[in-house]
């Protein structure tokens, strides 16, 4: 879920996350460009949107492990933060005298050289800016560390403005004058960063534009941002006369009591609908910033710079956006149908989307097991990921139980090659929160492999990063339904991953929906509350289908929801990644020879190589217009095996 990260000018909220701005932004470029300082935010499921006071049985929350962020700082008055702040800056400066304006004049050497200087000033821009964004997603609640945050963003904002020219230097070279320059092999060697800051040329504007548009992004877009997220950690539900977080109260959607699951779903919307106005004047405030940078940059639609940063084409999003709309007749209403069916009801309401199917014991997980569940699933696949998992598992590398002020959800973060990467959750004890570390994991394998590409290249495009979560996930889903010799036991398990597999394919699709009609919508000026609403509900009604009655408190649901603010369109890279991960687990199952080696490499590309050249080895192709259809076909097959059960 929501990361809000810092690193250099808050990538989290520069138009696009973390969870969730962009977090494919380049600080010292524009605001969607190649590299980034990437976090991977879980698609939104209701019962995954805040912390929970719930805990395995016999082990509390205060009893889970928490990270351990000393292998960037040992605190916000760490004498070396400052002094590699001081030092960036510095070097910043040196760099610009050195540089500035004379970009066109360097040999194909020289130019290697001066990147890989640039790589060095922003990988220590990028450490200071991810121990920031780690602190505050750990207590956002904490005035002195979001004081500290916000400090340090704006720290790196001014470094950054040195550095500014030279990306915008970069593009003004003629491509023949590039061509010649990369046939030093030094320069060779940079050519996939090269490659990714060349595709924003057509949307680059002048170099007075640009640093005008940096320094005032942290009292712009950042600054919304961050009013989001404090108000959503400061809301708090009144349910049985305790005042609990939102996210406790969301948790209680997956409550095995009707009752409750009403009464929470009520207060929810009731909290939200007091706070409505302030929720739609973020929306339209920030839809409204996008506009007008996309509009400077020439930008054809609201969706093109995400998929831009994600190195997609448009016709491919629309193929996949397409295939899925199509196909929820298919999908989710037939599997909500029944749900209902199973649940003896007429219609299901909004607070009965994700709760326990009847036999279910909603049996809690403690973290131990969890932890042994998803070791076994990933060293069954392949030894190298179980080593690797291994080193998560035992180590202070994964920030566990859930806490007041934390941020929501589950994320994953590389933070610099120097370091590592470090996990995020709100262990719940859950089956889902099992899948949850699964595809958690899956992101910081690819993190840990990816690393020896460097800081510049090691980032790979939203839709290929969530390929390795979601497989992580099939692996575990596979291991526990291969180890369950029960059948009722088994079905359960079958219809728990459709509703995974619904929530991360047909709800994700619904929400970009609601975006893109919202950010149309909001050309022709501000919406209401109650259009927004009136939105919502008509893309959950068209697909949810006909199983669902909607109360009228669900139509400011989408209030909570941190993609919209800190990552526009961000949310279909979870149903391209699910969709691809189909196909993939197909080639898998079906024995191709050398798979581990292969998907391996894949994973070690980082940001090399594009979706057609990682997955040409598997014989597969994402601009094919049957491609999808083979992925939605797995998920059909699936509630065939239910309808059949």
């Amino acid at each position: 879920m929501f990361f809000m990260s810092v690193v250099h000018v808050n990538c989290a909220c520069v138009h696009g996350l973390s969870l969730p701005a962009e977090m494919h932004c380049k600080v010292f470029n524009m605001e969607h460009t190649a590299h980034s300082l990437r976090s991977h935010p879980l698609p939104v499921f209701a019962t995954q949107a805040g912390t929970v006071a719930n805990t395995p049985a016999g082990q509390g929350a205060a009893s889970l492990p928490r990270w351990d962020l000393s292998a960037l700082y040992a605190g916000m008055d760490d004498p070396k933060l400052h002094a590699d702040l001081a030092e960036a800056e510095k070097k910043a400066q040196d760099f610009a005298k050195q540089y500035q304006g004379k970009i066109s004049g360097l040999s194909g050497k020289e130019l290697a050289d001066a990147i890989a200087t640039f790589e060095v000033i922003e990988e220590m821009l990028g450490k200071a800016g991810s121990y920031a964004s780690l602190l505050f997603a750990a207590d956002s609640s904490d005035a002195s560390i979001s004081q500290f945050s916000q400090s340090i963003n704006e720290r790196l904002t001014a470094i950054s403005t040195h550095l500014l020219f030279f990306t915008l230097e970069l593009n003004r070279l003629e491509e023949a004058d590039l061509q010649e320059k990369l046939k030093d092999s030094a320069l060779a060697h940079w050519q996939p960063y090269l490659r990714d800051i060349r595709m924003y040329r057509p949307h680059q504007l002048s170099d007075d534009v640009e640093k005008v548009l940096l320094e005032k992004s942290v009292t712009g877009g950042q600054a919304w941002c961050r009013l989001f997220d404090e108000t959503i950690a400061a809301l708090r539900v009144t349910l049985d006369g305790q005042e609990i977080t939102v996210g406790d109260a969301l948790n209680r959607l997956s409550d095995t009591d009707r009752a409750t699951r009403e009464q929470a779903g009520k207060a929810v919307g009731g909290v939200f609908e007091k706070n409505v106005r302030l929720f739609a004047l973020i929306t339209n405030t920030l839809a409204k910033d996008k506009s007008i940078s996309d509009n400077l940059r020439h930008f054809a639609r609201p969706t093109s710079s995400r998929n831009l940063s994600n190195m997609v084409e448009d016709e491919v999003v629309d193929a996949l956006v397409s295939a899925v709309r199509a196909d929820y007749p298919r999908l989710s209403h037939r599997y909500y149908a029944l749900k209902a069916k199973w649940m003896g009801l007429d219609k299901l309401e909004h607070w009965d989307r994700n709760a326990p199917l009847p036999g279910n014991d909603d049996k809690l997980i403690p973290w131990s097991e969890a932890k042994n569940i998803v070791q076994k699933a990933y060293d069954g696949f392949d030894p190298r990921m179980g080593k690797v998992i291994n080193t998560f598992l035992t180590n202070p590398w994964i920030d566990v139980p859930p806490a007041p002020g934390k941020s929501p959800g589950a994320f994953a973060h590389p933070t610099v090659p120097s370091a590592h990467p470090y996990i995020l959750l709100n262990y719940h004890g859950r089956i889902r929160d099992v899948m949850t570390l699964a595809h958690e994991l899956g992101h910081g394998v690819h993190q840990v492999l990816a690393a020896k590409q460097g800081y510049f290249m090691s980032d790979t495009p939203l839709t290929l990063a969530e390929t390795a979560s979601v497989f992580g996930e099939m692996l575990t889903f596979q291991s526990l339904l291969d180890a369950e010799k029960d059948p009722q036991r088994r079905r359960l398990l079958l219809a728990a991953k459709v509703e995974d597999m619904l929530n991360t394919v047909v709800r994700q699709i619904a929400f970009y929906e609601f975006e893109t009609r919202v950010h149309d919508a909001r050309k022709k000026g501000e919406l209401l509350p109650e259009q927004i609403g009136a939105i919502w509900r008509s893309v959950q009604t068209e697909s949810l289908g006909p199983a669902f009655n909607f109360t009228p408190e669900y139509d400011v649901f989408w209030a909570y929801i941190p993609h919209f603010i800190h990552s526009p369109f961000y949310v279909y890279a979870y149903a391209f990644g699910d969709c691809l991960v189909n196909a993939l687990y197909q080639v898998f199952s079906e024995g191709a020879p050398g798979f581990q080696d292969k998907y391996i490499a894949m994973l070690e590309a980082g940001g090399t190589l594009r979706h057609k050249e990682l997955l040409a080895p598997f014989g597969l192709d994402a601009s094919d217009p049957g491609f999808w259809r083979k992925g939605l076909d797995v998920i059909s097959g699936f509630i065939d095996q239910l309808e059949q059960g």
